[in-house]
């Protein structure tokens, strides 16, 4: 400020005083937030759970008179569907019956099998114990042996046919190459759905006996990848198809994207879609956070899509027959900042009456969840019982917001909360729909844990390759099947499909987990 402005009249300077000592004061207080969402970020609790006493922590705002009979709410979505609560019997849990079993009797000696009196002991029974073994992974060789045949009387001269004849060899998804589909499968979900960058499982196989540099395994994972693109393909259209997608998106760092610097960051987009009980999972690598990606992904889809509040959907706008969600997931982690920022202070402030509205709602999913209830059901229990909900959390997040500074974390927990308020509310129309957009996040989560680990990928091509081996491990596990199972199934069949419907076949979740089997 230039001291020459200054007012001469020292009634009017105290007060210029004094609104600039308030307004530093404000600015401290936002920095001090700050500070302690850092510190909690870098070394508190991740988890967003909170103890809950019910009644005991009602804020008196909303303290009506059935609050006392109602259960402490979960907080998520998933705890909210989760089934009831039983307490677990003491004791080890027993070893699944499925398992191999091998046997070792340990019987007497013939010397001790005979009693004091002379007479020879019976066996009446047994007494049996199990214990957990393990045969460590060990390296084998197929050897596809195909013999040739020849005619010893003309010598193949009777015709234009070959002189000598073999057995075809079966299609092979690498031709030529020393992989077969058993190992290919075994490498894939150990990167993609295990998180082991492949230098380690190099040194894994060296310990094993065999020298397969990272450079090589790399070459796998992308000739493989190319090799199941027709399958994304048909993914693509069935997330297109409807009636409902979920979308998230992460960085990645490629090191070799061209004309960018090796520590640009890129984007991993994940889409969650198809039909709710056969769903999809489709990871796209892009360059960019751009929503021109999220509306090439979605190409003409119409029916429900559900984001979070990141701009780049706005690109997407509110065409015919696209209707979209919000994400009551980050409004809730927002006000779960500014409580934990606020410590004991916390307690009957609008922070935790938010939270605990919102808790409320998600007793109403876990309601419905509990009954089993099916859409039609749900819509209409929601209807009854979180829309009045709703409606008190929108009545409070609008009184506070013009006493709230804006800057500060509650300020933008209110502000984020109502700039999506009316993605939101949309849920209520659907009972297929969710309140959260958990979906996208739970499977974008398991590159989100490889990314710790392997860091980066080397070349686009690899960020193509790793999406696409994503996209069919997330479905194969969306639709209850096991990774390596439907991998190795996948890498045996698909050089074989030649049609489209033989390829779909091969797709996740038109495959029946009781098919996949391993060879002994």
């Amino acid at each position: 400020m230039d001291i020459h402005s200054l007012p001469d009249d020292p009634a009017a300077l105290k007060a210029l005083i004094v609104d600039m000592a308030a307004d530093h004061q404000t600015q401290i207080t936002q920095l001090e937030q700050r500070i302690r969402l850092l510190n909690l970020i870098i070394y508190g609790s991740k988890s967003e759970k909170k103890p809950r006493t019910g009644q005991a922590q009602q804020l008196s705002l909303f303290d009506e008179a059935e609050q006392a009979e109602e259960e402490q709410k979960p907080q998520t979505f998933e705890e909210a569907c989760a089934p009831a609560h039983t307490r677990r019997k003491r004791g080890r849990r027993p070893i699944p019956a499925d398992l191999p079993r091998v046997e070792i009797v340990h019987d007497l000696p013939e010397s001790e099998k005979v009693c004091p009196c002379g007479a020879v002991l019976i066996r009446i029974g047994e007494e049996v114990s199990e214990k957990l073994d393990i045969v460590p992974a060990k390296i084998q060789v197929i050897r596809h042996i195909r013999p040739k045949y020849a005619c010893q009387t003309c010598e193949g001269v009777e015709d234009d046919g070959p002189t000598v004849k073999t057995a075809s060899m079966p299609p092979q998804i690498i031709p030529q190459g020393i992989v077969s589909p058993g190992l290919l499968a075994h490498v894939a979900v150990a990167k993609y759905a295990d998180a082991l960058p492949l230098y380690r499982q190099e040194d894994q196989f060296m310990r094993l006996g065999l020298d397969i540099s990272r450079g090589t395994l790399a070459g796998w994972m992308i000739r493989v990848a190319k090799a199941c693109e027709p399958l994304i393909a048909m993914i693509i259209a069935e997330i297109r198809s409807g009636p409902i997608v979920n979308m998230d998106e992460t960085t990645v760092q490629v090191l070799a994207e061209p004309d960018r610097a090796n520590t640009t960051k890129s984007f991993m987009w994940v889409a969650r879609g198809g039909i709710p009980e056969k769903p999809v999972v489709l990871f796209h690598y892009h360059p960019t956070r751009a929503g021109s990606v999220a509306a090439e992904i979605l190409g003409g889809f119409k029916g429900y899509l559900q984001t979070d509040g990141y701009s780049g959907y706005e690109a997407l706008g509110e065409r015919e027959g696209l209707r979209h969600l919000g994400c009551m997931a980050h409004v809730r982690r927002k006000f779960v900042e500014v409580e934990k920022t606020a410590g004991k202070k916390a307690k009957g402030g609008t922070a935790h009456a938010v939270l605990d509205l919102i808790g409320k709602l998600y007793g109403v999913e876990h309601q419905a969840g509990k009954q089993k209830l099916d859409p039609e059901q749900i819509k209409a229990l929601r209807a009854e019982k979180s829309r009045p909900i709703l409606d008190k959390l929108k009545v409070l997040l609008d009184a506070r917001i013009a006493t709230t500074p804006p800057k500060s974390l509650l300020g933008r927990a209110i502000s984020y909360a109502l700039k999506q308020w009316d993605r939101l509310v949309v849920y209520l129309e659907d009972g297929r729909l969710r309140p959260d957009n958990n979906l996208a996040e739970n499977a974008i989560r398991p590159f989100a844990v490889g990314r710790k680990n392997w860091l980066f990928s080397g070349h686009p091509r690899g960020a193509d390759a790793s999406a696409t081996l994503y996209s069919l491990i997330e479905t194969a596990k969306a639709n209850g099947l096991e990774p390596y199972r439907y991998l190795r199934h996948l890498f045996e069949h698909l050089p074989a499909a030649t049609t489209d419907a033989q390829r779909k076949a091969l797709l996740p979740q038109y495959l029946d987990p009781k098919n996949l089997t391993i060879p002994a």
